[in-house]
């Protein structure tokens, strides 16, 4: 495996098929660590019109996301703080836009720690990428396996590392991976 000048671990070239997905799920994490790292309170909070998207926002959604596909869907386990009681009838993106009260370093923290746990439930998954998840799917009712819970992570990481591209090069015109 090679690491590139940013820490990033590039997925395996012929390894199996969970080396792989979390090959290219880690990558992507790390990528978007990487277009968020360094921003003040106003960066991670500016918009890119007509859009309303911002990289805070987006770092706060993205640990929803861990916290629902792995926490709640595969795990079974309630939403925790500050899922638990967050106001989503009233605000159905209730992450990203309660994202601009909170300061860098809690939204890092907030997303680090929320990657840590899905990492411990995808490393103790006892079927591997067969394991069913603890809730079946809302919309279809139909059970959902990790494999698809990770896919659709990466699926998520990546559409959301484009808009960070975008996002961050228009506050200060970093570009690339």
């Amino acid at each position: 495996m090679t690491t590139d000048e940013h820490g990033r671990t590039d997925p395996p070239l012929a390894g199996d098929e969970a080396a792989t997905l979390r090959g290219f799920l880690d990558f992507h994490r790390r990528t978007f660590a990487l277009k968020t790292s360094g921003l003040d309170h106003a960066q991670l909070h500016t918009p890119l019109p007509p859009s309303t998207m911002t990289l805070g926002g987006m770092t706060k959604h993205l640990a929803y996301v861990e916290d629902w596909w792995f926490g709640v869907v595969l795990s079974g386990a309630e939403p925790t703080v500050p899922w638990d009681d967050a106001p989503w009838a009233d605000d159905p993106d209730w992450d990203w836009h309660s994202a601009v009260d909170d300061e860098p370093a809690d939204l890092r923290d907030l997303w680090e720690s929320a990657v840590v746990r899905s990492d411990a439930l995808l490393d103790t998954a006892p079927d591997g990428l067969d394991t069913l998840a603890a809730r079946p799917d809302r919309r279809t009712g139909e059970p959902v396996s990790l494999r698809w819970i990770v896919v659709h992570m990466v699926e998520e990481y990546c559409r959301h590392n484009g808009h960070a591209d975008l996002l961050r090069q228009a506050l200060d015109g970093s570009v690339g991976e």
